[in-house]
Parts: structure tokens; sequence; C-alpha cells
């Protein structure tokens, strides 16, 4: 798909929401193709699989996010900027300078994760993780070069490139990743070489949407032969307005990773604790977990302690550390290093299946806040453009209008997790124990709306020119978010169970706190209480029916399942009568019939509330290709 020259001055007002539609249908495209992966391939590698990938990807989201989360805001900033007074080349410069600052970055990130991937592993409490850092490495480099060319063209209002190659990387990443994941896990590989397998994928598939992202520019670079009549700015103080704007962001984006990581780690490192420490928080999982061989090494280990020696957590890790030193340097491990190696194993085991339940309910808990990229994307080169061009009204309008609409698509994603969490995980991850994962979801159902609400309002903040702010927001949601993880985590009686509270507790105050600074420092700021209470309340009587539905047809198809029980026999033996085929195909579909009824009553409801309470406005469709004649349908 060819690139576009120019937005000019003269833009439709509409190509806010237009490009974040066209982003959202990407986005909408790739989780799609994202669960076709995902799914079967958490069903493939199992929770421990699971919690391999899910740390080498967090390690990667880390330094991805160091090295582009900053710099393609900026980009579409200054380049929509650039645009609204139609400076060609003061355009074009800045994408060239950007596109080396990437590949500096990038290659750095490369070098971290390639050479310390064991170390990097280690800090996630989960060696086996390392193999799959190494993969992700050079896929660092190609995003940071995409970022470019993506920041290039959304500054432009023009989202259709970056929807396309979004959709190329899932692509690639769901035949070369769950290709390489089934065929090594059916080869007799281990959970965490299938993860590193499946990783790869997203590699090659950031590898050819480069190469789709390159060719269109240069396709488009032949076709546009308008002359560039203006002098860009200095390459210094380009550079200097890239940074100033891109820092302030990535050390806000960063937060979010680097709260990920710090979290992750100590979730585990306070679960392998907490396991070996005190034996009674075995009780919330002993229906889950087989205990008995953590039980007896923990036995042998403290066999081999001498006399007086505290059965700790750091004394097990220091010597493990003094094991695996002798062991690389070719010494004979002693019976008490063998014994301390064994119980450091099965305790890392054992965190991996309790943290890689909880990594498949963040799976479909970051679903939502994929989503609103889409809309943080179009916030800030639209608002920017606006107070370029000095329209104030425009931007107070349309940063009105992303909140609500943010408003409006986060409420209801949040009160269905909270309700069907557990429905959802059975329907989705069968090889994951969903009493473990279910409550998970559920409580960290209760975060989405939160986590969405701020990241467009670290948006509108940022668009203003405010780009500190969320900086320090994110820093003392941050320092709340471990602090609860790490107090909660480590009671006996809550364990994993409490890992979602930090991120409700994190959000929610950043939100408040985002808020709050809105309304200090931005003229005209937004009716909050408008655009929050309608959605909410539409949500939450849309959560109390579905989750009525849902009851109602999972005691229906439990009858249908005694029933079924009577037919086939006590043995089990198929029937060959069609109507005992059809009674155990029911039985097979059961879950998904109830979990699919209470979600299309939820949207049905939530729809027709949402036009009954008019919780959105005909000046928000305005913004939509298309919106006066929807608002006209719906009598707005």
């Amino acid at each position: 798909m060819a690139l576009r020259g120019s937005s000019g001055p003269t833009q439709k007002q509409n190509t806010f929401f237009g490009g974040a539609v066209i982003l959202a249908a990407g986005i909408f495209i790739v989780k799609i193709i994202g669960m076709f992966y995902k799914i079967p391939l958490i069903n493939i590698i199992g929770a421990q699989g699971n919690s391999d990938f899910t740390n080498a990807y967090s390690i990667y989201a880390v330094l991805l996010t160091i090295s582009t989360a900053g710099l393609p805001v900026a980009v579409s900033k200054l380049v929509s900027e650039a645009n609204a007074v139609d400076r060609r080349g003061q355009v074009r410069r800045i994408f060239l300078l950007s596109l080396i600052l990437f590949l500096a970055l990038g290659s750095i990130s490369f070098l971290v994760m390639y050479f310390r991937a064991d170390a990097l592993a280690a800090l996630m409490h989960d060696s086996r993780a390392a193999s799959g850092i190494r993969s992700l490495a050079p896929a660092v480099i190609c995003v940071g070069c995409l970022s470019a060319f993506r920041g290039y063209t959304q500054g432009h209002n023009n989202m259709l490139p970056t929807s396309v190659s979004q959709i190329i990387e899932a692509l690639c990443k769901l035949v070369v990743g769950l290709g390489l994941a089934y065929l090594l896990m059916r080869g007799g590989a281990g959970e965490d070489e299938a993860a590193a397998g499946a990783i790869t994928g997203v590699t090659v598939g950031t590898i050819v949407a480069l190469s789709y992202m390159i060719l269109a520019f240069v396709l488009q670079d032949r076709r546009d032969n308008r002359p560039i009549h203006d002098t860009p700015d200095s390459t210094r103080s380009i550079l200097l307005k890239l940074l100033s704007i891109a820092i302030p962001i990535t050390l806000s984006a960063s937060m979010v990773g680097i709260v990920s990581v710090i979290d992750t780690s100590l979730i585990q490192g306070q679960l392998q604790r907490v396991l070996l420490e005190q034996p009674d928080s075995w009780l919330i999982y002993r229906d889950y977990v087989d205990f008995a061989p953590l039980e007896e090494a923990i036995a042998v280990w403290k066999g081999e302690l001498a006399a007086g020696a505290e059965a700790t957590m750091a004394a097990l890790s220091q010597q493990v550390d003094l094991a695996l030193a002798s062991q690389r340097a070719g010494e004979a491990l002693s019976a008490s290093d063998t014994a301390a190696l064994s119980l450091h194993g099965l305790l890392e085991s054992v965190s991996r299946i309790l943290y890689g339940n909880y990594s498949g309910a963040l799976n479909i808990y970051n679903l939502p806040t994929s989503l609103m990229a889409a809309i943080t994307a179009s916030v800030i080169p639209t608002v920017s453009g606006a107070l370029a061009r000095r329209n104030r009204r425009e931007a107070t309008r349309v940063s009105s209008s992303a909140l609500r609409i943010t408003a409006l698509l986060a409420c209801p994603m949040g009160v269905g997790l909270f309700v069907l969490g557990t429905p959802i995980i059975q329907l989705l991850f069968p090889s994951l124990t969903a009493e473990i994962a279910g409550p998970l979801l559920s409580r960290l159902g209760l975060a989405t709306l939160f986590v969405c609400m701020m990241l467009v309002c670290n948006s509108v903040l940022q668009a203003y020119g405010f780009v500190n702010l969320p900086v320090i927001v994110m820093l003392i949601g941050g320092i709340v978010e471990i602090a609860v993880n790490y107090m909660l985590v480590a009671v006996p009686s809550v364990g994993i169970y409490g890992a979602p509270f930090g991120n409700v507790f994190c959000y929610g105050l950043s939100l408040v706190l985002d808020l709050i600074l809105i309304a200090r420092v931005i003229p005209n700021r937004p009716r909050y209480l408008p655009i929050l209470w309608k959605p909410l309340a539409a949500a939450i009587l849309m959560g109390g029916g579905a989750w009525a539905v849902h009851g109602l047809l999972a005691r229906f198809l439990t009858g249908i399942r005694f029933f079924s029980a009577e037919v086939l026999g006590p043995t089990g033996e198929p029937v060959r009568s069609a109507a005992g085929k059809i009674v155990r195909e029911l039985t097979r579909t059961g879950q998904g019939i109830a979990v699919m009824g209470a979600i299309g009553l939820a949207v049905a409801v939530y729809a027709a509330l949402v036009v009954t309470l008019k919780a959105i406005s005909r000046e928000d469709l305005s913004l939509m290709p298309k919106g006066d004649k929807i608002a006209r349908m719906l009598r707005l």
C-alpha cells in the first residue's frame, strides 16, 4: 500500500477517528490472528512453556519500548506539525534522522539481549527463558526501523501502511511461530525450546513487515515528484526536538514495561521463597499441583545442610550460584550441591506453572489495552496539528471524544472479563488450570478500565506538550504496584491470586492523577462525569445480564451432560444412535455455547443501552467516516 505524501492544512477533520478506525480495524485483525496463534500455542506448550514465553517477551518488550516507544510518537508529532504548514523538506529530514536513531538504539538492544540472555533470564527467576530471549534479539532492530516508517505515516494521518504491516507481522508469527512450536514439541523438545521456536516467528514477522514498509516507501517516493520549497531546520535542531519529545514519552512508556519486568521477577521470586519457607502456602494449590516431589526435595536438601544452618531462599540461591560456578569450572558437585540444584529446579518448575496460568490471564487482559493503541496513536498528531494551527477548540473536541470513545470501549470489556473470567479461560485455554487462571482474569478485568483511560489521558497530556507529567504519574503508579504485589503474593493464603491487585491499584491511582493534571493544566478540560457514568452504568447492566445468561445456559447444559451420561451408559461407551451422537457433541461444545451466548446478549444489551442513554454524541460521530449518517440513523 502506497504512502501518502502530505496531509496539508486543508485536511478534513474526520481524519482523527478515520485514522483511528483504520488502526483499530488493523489491530482487531491482528488480535484475531493472535488468537489463532496464542490460544493453540499455550495449549501446545502448557503453563510452564507459556511462562518461559512470557518471561522472554517481557525482557524484549522493555528493551523494545526503550528503543522505539518515544521516537515514533515524536516523529508523528513533528511530521504532523510540519505538514500543517506544508514543510515537506522538514518532513523528509525528520524521517531520515529518526531512522538513524532507531538503528542505533535497536543495535544496542540487540547486543544486550543476545549476549546477556542468561543474565536476563536469571533476573526473571526462569533460567529456561534464555533461548527465547536470544531468538527475539534480531527483532528489536527490525521493529526499530518499522517504528520510523510507522511514525512517518501516522504523522501524515495515514494509518493504513501501519495496519497492513502489523497484519503481515502477525501472519508470519502465526505460520512460522506456531509451526515451529508444534514441530518441536512433536519431536520431543522441551517446553522452553518450543517457546523459543514460537518466539522465532515474531522475529521472522518483523523482518517481512519491514520489507513491506521499505518497498511501499520507495514506490511512493518515486511517484511523488513535487518540488520541495522549504529549507529544513538544522540536524542539531531537529535532533533536539525529537529527543525532547521522545525521551519523556519513552520514560513514561518504559515505566509500564520496566514495572512489568520487576513485577514478574518479584512475583516469581516471592512464589519460590514462600513455597520453600512456608509450606502452608501449598494448601491453596494442592488440588492443582503435585507437591510430593517438592516435599521430598526439600527434605533431602535440609538433610544435607550443616547443623544450625537456616533453610531459607537466600541460602538456597547462594548455594545454587556456587554450585553452578563449580559446574562451569568442571569440578565435581557435592551431595549438598546436587540437592540444592534439584530443589531449585523444582521450585522454579512450580512457580512456572503458577505464573504460566497468570500470564495466560494476562494475554486476555492485554487485548483491550492493545486496542487503545489506535486511539492513542491518533490523538497526538491530530491534537498537535490542531494546536499548530492555533485551533484550541478542535484540540479540546478531539481530546474529549477520545476519552468518551475509550470509556465506551473499556467499560464493557472490563466488566465482561470480571463476570466471565473463569468461563473464558475454560473455553480458550483448556491446558491451563481454570480454577487458578479464571479468578486472576476476573480481577484483572477490574484494572481494564483504569489502564485504558490512563493510556489515552497520557496521550492527551503529551499532545498538549506536557510530556514529563505522565512519567511522574507512571513512576508513582509503578511503585504502588510493586509494593502491593510484594506484600500480597507473600501472604500464604493469597499467593498468586494477589498478583492482579497490583495492576488495579497502580492504574487506578495513575488514572486519578492524570485526570487531576488534565483539569489543572489543559484549558477547557473535558467534563469527566458525562464521559464516564453512562458507559459505566450500561456496562454494569450488561454484566448482570451476561452473568445471568451464562448461569442459566451452564445449568441447562449441565443437565444435558447428566442426560448424556445416562444415554452413553456408565462405561462411557459411545452409542450408535443419532440422538446419542448429538448429545455427545452438545456436551463437548456446551462451555462454548454458554460463553458465546452470554457475550452475544451482552453486546446487544450494551449497544441498546449506549443508544438509549445517548452515551455517544453527534459530535463524536462527526469525527468518524460517515459519522453524520450514523448519527441520523441513531437519531442523535
